[in-house]
């Protein structure tokens, strides 16, 4: 099979491209695949380091701040659209798939117009604007979320999770002792991204000693840009460990009884596969206040606590912890729940999706 891939802007999308192609390579060896997303976001760097065949389009997302900045806009999207029209021509493929982020908007566009066939995957619970319009566009359409087919044409759409669900499944446990953790007390994972919160950061400095008379431990991950503010803090309890990252997120998980984190779509992924309960603090700062609305899904089933940013507090976040891990029947009905949200053979449906789609050209 001959596949183009397109996903852009953040992990959230890029991660459950990849997550198809592998699945795609492990069911067909001989695939080729060519990636389209854009020159100046992390897609950029990823997918190269990766061995793939990569090409940058030059295309900005909608300026909903200033509107007139959107002329320019408008000019690069047209711009996109013949740039993927050429390297789509150029490279035959059987099927394009469109896996979220404005970049794939032009090159859905260009590959309908060619007459070739597409699927497209929405990870958010609200759909963002390129999914949107290509709603009608589309031959086919999966989601993570079942709350989100009410957005998408009922007949060409299915429920069919997130394809990072069976990467999780099929991770390593990692041994707490990496990370000076006892196999003997209860862990709460702390993360907020890769990069990390300045908001929550600026909170969590004066929380953290609060944790001195807990008897679980805490893991938390700071955030490259924020882990030396707390180099030289002196009131770090011993139950409290601080990293910048960690490169083995998903095997740590594995072993985790509580995770805090924010709420999007790959996050929600992952603690829905692993049945892992959470209390969840979504970003304010995204389109559509979309994490908040993915918390929420999780929360209405049992399977999670919301916290909004704002409400944060040593008081209130204690509290919910102490709820959760204190209450065993509570704890194993959301472990429960999350796993009847969880899809574990995502990437999986979606490729016999596809393969369907290509077979019937």
């Amino acid at each position: 099979m001959r596949v183009v891939v397109s996903a852009g802007g953040t992990g959230g999308h890029i991660y459950p491209a990849l997550a198809i192609i592998n699945k795609i390579k492990e069911k067909e060896p001989n695939s080729e695949f060519l990636y389209i997303g854009t020159t100046d976001r992390m897609e950029a760097t990823i997918v190269p380091e990766l061995g793939y065949e990569y090409v940058g389009l030059e295309i900005k997302g909608l300026n909903r701040k200033n509107p007139f900045k959107n002329f320019a806009v408008l000019n690069t999207f047209r711009l996109a659209i013949k740039k993927a029209k050429k390297v789509i021509k150029d490279f035959k493929p059987d099927i394009v798939l469109g896996i979220g982020g404005y970049v794939t908007l032009p090159v859905v566009l260009a590959a309908h117009s060619l007459k070739i066939k597409t699927f497209i995957h929405e990870q958010n619970s609200i759909p963002g604007l390129s999914n949107k319009i290509l709603n009608k566009k589309a031959d086919a359409i999966g989601v993570s979320l079942p709350s989100s087919l009410k957005y998408f044409a009922k007949e060409k759409t299915t429920y069919t999770g997130n394809p990072r669900s069976e990467e999780v499944i099929n991770v390593t446990k990692v041994d707490k002792k990496k990370y000076h953790l006892s196999k003997n007390k209860k862990l709460v994972l702390f993360v907020m991204g890769s990069l990390g919160s300045n908001t929550i950061n600026n909170m969590m400095r004066d929380i953290l000693p609060k944790f001195s008379s807990k008897d679980y431990e805490v893991l938390f991950v700071t955030g490259k840009n924020y882990y030396d503010d707390y180099k030289n803090l002196k009131n770090i309890p011993q139950n409290v460990k601080l990293v910048p990252y960690l490169n083995d997120m998903l095997g740590v998980m594995k072993d985790t009884d509580l995770i805090i984190s924010r709420a999007g779509a790959s996050t929600i992924a992952e603690i829905t596969t692993l049945g892992l309960p959470s209390i969840l603090i979504p970003s304010p700062y995204v389109t559509h206040n979309h994490q908040e609305e993915n918390a929420k899904v999780l929360e209405n089933n049992g399977a999670s606590i919301i916290i909004r940013e704002k409400e944060l507090n040593a008081d209130i976040l204690l509290q919910k912890i102490d709820l959760i891990l204190n209450d065993t029947k509570r704890y194993n009905e959301m472990v429960e729940n999350n796993r009847k949200l969880g899809i574990t053979d995502s990437a999986t449906r979606i490729y016999k999706i596809i393969r369907k789609l290509v077979d019937d050209k």
